[in-house]
């Protein structure tokens, strides 16, 4: 969401830092619910620093496992304090395992741009496995 830039009426949409302190933020306030999250960071035109107006966060949540389909699991958290919109790909680790696989070229991208702000020591492309 647009944002008003310090002493003017003109609007700025967030930048990189702004999106990366949000996120670290939300993860920090929300430590307690993310017991399952192996790792969280973010991918996409934030991650590549290239984001401009418009551009959504793309927030990527690994998870030792869920019992929501893939489809339902971002629904379970509130992004609202992120400045922008947010798209979540949340996997369990058997999801992460078999996407080098399923999607070799999305889990390149994935493996090369993001940016995380929460792992274990554990090298996530050895995840479930």
């Amino acid at each position: 969401m647009p944002v008003r830039s310090l002493n003017s009426s003109i609007w700025r949409w967030p930048s990189r830092d702004e999106v990366d302190d949000a996120l670290r933020q939300w993860v920090t306030q929300h430590e307690s619910a993310l017991v399952e999250a192996i790792a969280v960071g973010y991918f996409g035109s934030y991650a590549r620093n290239e984001a401009g107006v418009g551009s959504d966060l793309d927030v990527l949540m690994i998870l030792r496992q869920s019992a929501l389909p893939f489809t339902h699991r971002s629904q379970q958290w509130d992004f609202l304090s992120i400045p922008v919109p947010v798209e979540a790909q949340i996997y369990t680790a058997a999801e992460w395992a078999q996407l080098e696989t399923n999607q070799p070229r999305f889990y390149a991208t994935l493996l090369q741009e993001a940016v995380w702000l929460r792992s274990l020591s554990t090298p996530l492309a050895n995840l479930g496995q």
